[in-house]
C-alpha cells in the first residue's frame, strides 16, 4: 500500500512565519525576556530542529543568561525551558484557533484524494504534538485530520535532520520504503527523510526556496489548487510532471526514486 508522510511547519501550514515566530517573541515578552526574533533571526534559528532546542540557543549567550537571571543548574534550566516552551504552545495554538496561520495550497485536496485511493497518510513532525494536531485539523478538516496518524514532539529522541521520526513512522505503520513518499518544506527535513531511506517531494517557502534540495526528487513552490495560479516546478529528478498543480499521480510517480540509505531489507 502506497503512503504519504507530511511534515507539518512548512508543509501543511505557513506556520512559521505566522505562527511560531509571533509566538516565540510573545512568549519571550510575557516571561520578560531581553530578547525579539525578527524574521532574518528566525530563519537562522530554523536551521536548529525543535522548539525548545531553538530557545536552549538563547542560553549560549552570556549578555542573554545575565540579563534573563538564567540558573546555572541544568535542571533548573529544563524546567525554565518547558515552561517557556508551554506559553509558545499555548500561543501558538491560539493563532491556530485564530484563524491566523494559512493552509498551504494543495494540502487539503492532496490528503484527501490520497486517502480516498486507499493510500495510508500521516503527519511526522518534531514540533509539539498539540500544535500539531491544531495545524492539521485546521489545514484539512476535523474529518480528515481524524484518519490520519500524527507522529510528533519528542517521541523520538533527536530532532529532523536525524531520520529517527520517519523510521518510527515506517516502523510502527508497518510501511514499505520505496512506496513512502514524504513531503517536506526544509533541508533538515529532506535530510531526516533521505536519510531513512525515504523519497522526499519538497515544496519550498519564503525561508527555504535557497535551501540546497539535491537529495529531492521534486521540488515544487507548492502543491497548487485548481482555482490557483500555477505551481513552478524548481527540480524535476523523477518520472512526474506535474501540470498546473501536483496530483496524486505526481506523487505516485516519485515513488521508487532514489532515497538515501536502506536499511537491511528494504522495509521495516
Amino acid at each position: 500500500m502506497s503512503a504519504l508522510v507530511l511534515d507539518c511547519d512548512g508543509v501543511l501550514a505557513d506556520t512559521e512565519r505566522y505562527g511560531h515566530l509571533p509566538a516565540f517573541n510573545a512568549t519571550f515578552a510575557e516571561h520578560g525576556l531581553p530578547v525579539r526574533w525578527s524574521e532574518d533571526d528566525y530563519g537562522e534559528k530554523l536551521a536548529i530542529g525543535g522548539g525548545k532546542e531553538r530557545m536552549a540557543s538563547l542560553f549560549a549567550d552570556p549578555d542573554f543568561v545575565r540579563a534573563a537571571g538564567v540558573p546555572d543548574d541544568e535542571d533548573a534550566r529544563r524546567q525554565l525551558l518547558a515552561d517557556w516552551h508551554r506559553t509558545k504552545t499555548a500561543r501558538f495554538r491560539a493563532l491556530v484557533a485564530a484563524g491566523e496561520i494559512p493552509a498551504r495550497p494543495g494540502v487539503a485536496r492532496l490528503v484527501t484524494e490520497a486517502l480516498d485511493d486507499g493510500w495510508t497518510v500521516a503527519v511526522a513532525s518534531t514540533s509539539a504534538e498539540e500544535s500539531v494536531r491544531a495545524v492539521l485539523e485546521h489545514a484539512v478538516g476535523a474529518e480528515v485530520a481524524a484518519r490520519v496518524p500524527v507522529f510528533a514532539g519528542d517521541v523520538v529522541p533527536a530532532k529532523k535532520p536525524d531520520p529517527a521520526i520517519y523510521d518510527l513512522v515506517v516502523t510502527t505503520l508497518g510501511l514499505d520504503r520505496d512506496d513512502t513518499l514524504v513531503v517536506e518544506d526544509s533541508r533538515n527535513g529532506l535530510l531526516a527523510a533521505t536519510g531513512a531511506g525515504l523519497p522526499c517531494l519538497v515544496t519550498v517557502n519564503g525561508y527555504t526556496r535557497h535551501e540546497p534540495a539535491d537529495e529531492a526528487v521534486l521540488v515544487v513552490s507548492e502543491l497548487g489548487d485548481p482555482d490557483r495560479p500555477p505551481i513552478e516546478v524548481l527540480v524535476n529528478r523523477g518520472r512526474a510532471h506535474p501540470g498546473h498543480h501536483v496530483v496524486l499521480a505526481d506523487a505516485r510517480a516519485c515513488l521508487g526514486a532514489p532515497s538515501g540509505r536502506r536499511p537491511e531489507g528494504g522495509t521495516a
